[in-house]
């Protein structure tokens, strides 16, 4: 299933790669810190309803290194401007793990740029209870399998099973760097973003999280329900940090729901 298209376009003096797939209402993906992990069911499933717009992080391979971007916040800044230079705004957006911390920041700085919110298992804020998992330390191989309940998934298997390339296992080390880049201090979340995120009243915002998540903790949901006035919370029973692969039957049902509503 590659049923996407490659381009790419100048923001603001910088190279950005963009994949495009599907038709209808266009929905904005933001990948997680390992990067675009491939054209999967979840987003077959969709297409036929939502044109994906994926942009692929600068510093993750395909995208060059931005150098000015030193945090998440001026990654989403940048993002902003891609996203209006692309006429999307308004536009809804489903974002996972790092990509949801991006996400929230753009929705902090400008409500108005979004339609709809979808953050699934999102880092950015510091939860109460629980920490989010440091990612750094442990090898890649470890990393992935902890992102899951069960790496006997079928789909996971598929993405990341069998023996990386050198050309994979460069991939996800370049992003990981990155995230370490951008992300090390403090550690995958700003403190002042919950009270920025006051700001972002009435754009209708749903926070996904498998109940076996090993990433990120119920307590970042909590932190974003707070943050968020009006936000609501899906926990998807017997899955980990990875629900689009681990149930996407589930999960598209909750996503066209919620775009839907």
């Amino acid at each position: 299933m590659a049923n996407w298209t490659e381009t790419k376009r100048n923001v603001n003096g910088s190279e950005l790669t963009l994949l495009k797939g599907g038709s209808g209402r266009p929905l904005l993906m933001l990948h997680d810190e390992l990067g675009f992990p491939g054209w999967v069911k979840w987003n077959e499933d969709l297409s036929d309803a939502h044109e994906f717009v994926i942009p692929l992080q600068p510093g993750f391979g395909k995208t060059p290194r931005i150098d000015w971007i030193r945090n998440f916040r001026d990654l989403a800044g940048y993002y902003s401007m891609a996203a209006r230079e692309l006429g999307l705004a308004p536009v809804d957006v489903v974002a996972f793990s790092a990509g949801g911390f991006i996400a929230a920041e753009m929705l902090a700085a400008d409500p108005s740029i979004f339609s709809h919110v979808i953050l699934v298992g999102p880092m950015g804020l510091k939860p109460d209870q629980g920490e989010i998992m440091d990612i750094f330390p442990s090898t890649i191989r470890t990393h992935l399998r902890r992102t899951v309940a069960d790496p006997a998934t079928p789909e996971f298997g598929t993405i990341y099973g069998g023996e990386m390339s050198p050309e994979q296992f460069e991939a996800f080390e370049e992003a990981r760097a990155e995230s370490a880049r951008i992300g090390w201090e403090p550690y995958m979340h700003n403190p002042s973003l919950p009270f920025l995120l006051g700001a972002a009243k009435g754009v209708p915002t749903l926070l996904i999280r498998g109940s076996e998540d090993r990433v990120v903790p119920s307590g970042c949901v909590d932190a974003y329900q707070k943050a968020l006035d009006g936000s609501r919370a899906i926990e998807m029973p017997n899955v980990g940090h990875r629900p689009e692969i681990e149930n996407s039957s589930d999960f598209v049902k909750i996503v066209r729901e919620f775009l839907g509503s």
